[in-house]
């Protein structure tokens, strides 16, 4: 196959033998061929804007800043950018964020080899592929309500056992302001309580405690 009707990837990770491991595996294909290698966000960006990858894979927890922001400062770059987030986090959130700020494709590490060539394939064509384990946890968060940055920040200190006045505090708002986000929050979540809201935003990855 000639060498510009191949799949032209870059592979975006940080620790050099998972970078390198794919890089080998891929190059050996005869349909695709690795042109760009990054270790970091910025990295990414700069090599993604130099190369013009058809499909970029993305790992999602970087030093600098997560593949999410490279993402979105990519598709900025170029709206039309094709990526696959592949990663060993799985969480409804995390999957989530990676298709909202424009991913095709979400695969774990530990998928096997077919799948993501299968995965790689689709998204070149302009497909999205999520497989069905992935998808599930994409339908429940779309099931959580939308949080506004303030009122996620307030539940998350809440989930931490502060009182109003002491996110108040930590977060620089009146005691007032800090009771109105949590009537809001009990709202959206549907809930009664501050245990129930603190109960069902845990259970459901809307808030992790540390």
């Amino acid at each position: 196959m000639e060498n510009e009707k191949k799949i032209r990837l870059m592979i975006v990770d940080d620790h050099p033998v998972v970078r390198e491991g794919l890089r080998a595996m891929l190059d050996r294909r005869t349909e695709m061929t690795v042109v760009a290698t990054a270790s970091d966000a910025h990295e990414a960006v700069t090599q993604f804007r130099q190369r013009k990858p058809d499909v970029t894979l993305l790992d999602l927890r970087m030093p600098d800043r997560d593949g999410i922001e490279a993402l979105i400062e990519i598709r900025k770059f170029d709206p039309g950018a094709r990526a696959i987030f592949l990663t060993t986090y799985d969480d409804d959130e995390d999957v989530y964020r990676a298709m909202k700020a424009g991913a095709k494709a979400y695969l774990l590490k530990d998928a096997p080899r077919e799948q993501l060539v299968e995965c790689i394939h689709a998204v070149a064509e302009g497909k999205n592929f999520i497989p069905p384990g992935i998808a599930a946890k994409l339908a429940a968060r779309f099931s959580h309500p939308e949080l506004t940055e303030r009122e996620r920040a307030v539940l998350t200190i809440m989930a931490a056992g502060k009182s109003n006045r002491q996110i108040g505090d930590e977060l620089g708002i009146t005691e007032g302001t800090v009771k109105s986000h949590v009537n809001h929050l009990l709202q959206k979540l549907k809930t009664k309580s501050r245990t129930e809201a603190v109960r069902r935003a845990l259970d459901t990855g809307l808030v992790r405690l540390a």
